[in-house]
């Protein structure tokens, strides 16, 4: 692992950790055409701590708010939003490590990602704000999160199209989709730690981790900007398009035995 194959790997996740385009997905893509088997789960835990970092810098204040009135409404569908991924993953960890790890159907659910967000983006533009999410809409939304624990689900992306479902507005449903990052994140940065403590953590120079690392959070800064802003004008489709081809793509690699 060169620090060049880190920067490239960093670039991946900090985009679609928020892009609505799978970051899971596009790591395993990024692994296979660098040749790697593994990144290294020390490297994909630094990643991931990357793009905790930018969501923490962007959504400071909430945090702080959260931290000074722990029982408020927003830390309740916070907590509330993450309790069916918590579920989720706990029960079928083993399953989602095995599939995670083939990439056996990942063209599928870059399909199935696609459809979702075509179906989200032609719903008729809703007018609820932060200060208007129910918890049942936490609940909905969160339980979006979970089914996004399949690899190349877009954890953005069906979030998003679930906050679109209950009709939050544009901008707020991607808002509120990376807040609800922050212990989807955090937690999966705690079951990486909790596996290398248990096996075996490749070897990896201090420099690509750092390259690796700082890359992951400047790009995922630049992506929640990016999509806040875009989504209060712009459609979903461009990016169902995009996940629909890159899905066909490994499909047809899939079955002509390329990957």
């Amino acid at each position: 692992m060169d620090k060049f194959e880190a920067f490239v790997l960093g670039i991946i996740q900090g985009l679609t950790e928020f892009l609505p385009i799978s970051s899971t997905g596009h790591l395993f893509l990024g692994r296979f055409a660098f040749g790697l088997e593994e990144a290294g789960l020390f490297l994909d835990t630094m990643l991931h701590i990357g793009t905790l970092v930018a969501v923490l810098v962007f959504y400071q204040k909430e945090l702080l708010h959260m931290i000074r009135h722990p029982f408020s409404k927003l830390t309740w569908i916070l907590v509330i939003g993450t309790i069916p991924a918590v579920i989720v993953g706990l029960s079928f960890e083993d399953f989602f490590d095995s599939i995670s790890k083939s990439g056996s159907t990942i063209g599928w659910e870059f399909l199935a990602t696609g459809l979702i967000m075509f179906m989200a983006d032609g719903v008729k533009n809703g007018h609820k704000k932060l200060d208007d999410i129910s918890y049942t809409d936490a609940l909905v939304i969160g339980s979006f999160q979970a089914a996004a624990i399949f690899p190349a689900l877009s954890r953005s992306g069906l979030t998003i199209a679930a906050g679109l479902f209950r009709k939050l507005d544009r901008e707020t449903a991607a808002y509120f989709s990376f807040l609800l990052s922050t212990p989807a994140i955090l937690g999966g940065i705690v079951f990486q730690g909790k596996e290398m403590m248990s096996g075996h953590v490749e070897a990896i120079s201090f420099s690509s981790l750092a390259v690796g690392t700082v890359t992951a959070a400047v790009f995922g800064y630049l992506a929640i900007v990016s999509m806040v802003n875009f989504l209060k004008k712009h459609s979903l489709k461009i990016f169902s398009y995009y996940v629909w081809a890159l899905g066909i793509l490994i499909l047809v690699l899939q079955f002509s035995g390329v990957m």
